[in-house]
Order: structure tokens, then C-alpha cells, then sequence
């Protein structure tokens, strides 16, 4: 194998790596917010991290994203938040990503009812840092809602 072919492979191990590390983060970052790992999940953020998102206006930086979502969510007895159809656009230390939400949450344990769940697309920024990747902007949009958010903290969402 020549130095360019040598190269070529390299990068393309290197970019299969990354976005195996981007979807890590998400799993792990998600998985953490379900069951309110505030810690865990918030060190996936990037510490000037932005977070958009319908009614809650631009949120900027870890304390203030993380504070935001706390109180969003502590409503919910329950939530499982789903990440779906995931693909990524690595560009040396900063990446892109898209991908669907679908956000579950049960207000009560053992309730027979529909819980409240909505849905819509997820549009990230990355950024490599020495920890690894982070999030540094996520966009968040609802495009559909089921059942009451009976917390009233996610009105507005649409669009």
C-alpha cells in the first residue's frame, strides 16, 4: 500500500472512530438524562454550549442548560428520551449532526393513561475537546405532541 492510500484509510478509520464517539456521546448523555444523572449528562456539553429550543428561548452555557432542563423535567416520575436516525458530518475538530427526538415522559409511576410525548428533529454541533467530543449547539425543534404535558414545561414547542 502507497503513503496515499496509507493516508486515505487513516482518515477514513479516524472518521469512523469519531462518529462512533459522537453517537457514544449521545447514548451515554441521554441515557444519563432519563435517569437524571444531572452530572454525567451535563459533561457531554461543551461549557459555552447553546442550547435552542422553541419555549424556552436560546439557552447559553452548561449551568444555565443544565438548570433549564432540571426544572423542564422535574415533573416527570418517568422519561426516555429516544435519539433516531442519527447521521453525522465530521470536519476535523468540529462536526455536524441531525436526527430525530422522540421524548416519552410519565407523570406519575403506574399510569394507566397515554403519557405525554412529543417529537421532532435535532440538528447538533460539535467540538473536540482534550475530554473528548462535546455538544456545543443543539437545536431542537417539536413537530408533533401526544397526550397533556401536564408541567405545562414544554408549551410553545411547536415549530
Amino acid at each position: 500500500m502507497n503513503a496515499a492510500a496509507t493516508a486515505a484509510l487513516l482518515d477514513r478509520v479516524r472518521a469512523l472512530e469519531d462518529e462512533r464517539d459522537l453517537r457514544a456521546l449521545l447514548v451515554r448523555g441521554w441515557r444519563a438524562l432519563d435517569l437524571r444523572d444531572w452530572d454525567t449528562w451535563i459533561e457531554n456539553w461543551a461549557p459555552d454550549a447553546v442550547l435552542e429550543f422553541g419555549p424556552w428561548q436560546e439557552v447559553r452555557g452548561r449551568d444555565a442548560i443544565r438548570r433549564t432542563v432540571m426544572e423542564a423535567e422535574a415533573g416527570y416520575a418517568f422519561m426516555q428520551h429516544h435519539i433516531l436516525n442519527v447521521a453525522f458530518d465530521v470536519r476535523g475538530d468540529r462536526a455536524g449532526g441531525i436526527g430525530y427526538m422522540w421524548f416519552v415522559a410519565v407523570p406519575e409511576p403506574g399510569m394507566r393513561t397515554s403519557p405525554y410525548a412529543m417529537g421532532g428533529p435535532y440538528d447538533w454541533e460539535f467540538v473536540r475537546t482534550e475530554a473528548g467530543w462535546r455538544l456545543a449547539r443543539q437545536r431542537l425543534g417539536v413537530w408533533w405532541e401526544t397526550g397533556e404535558d401536564s408541567t405545562g414545561a414544554f408549551a410553545g414547542g411547536s415549530g
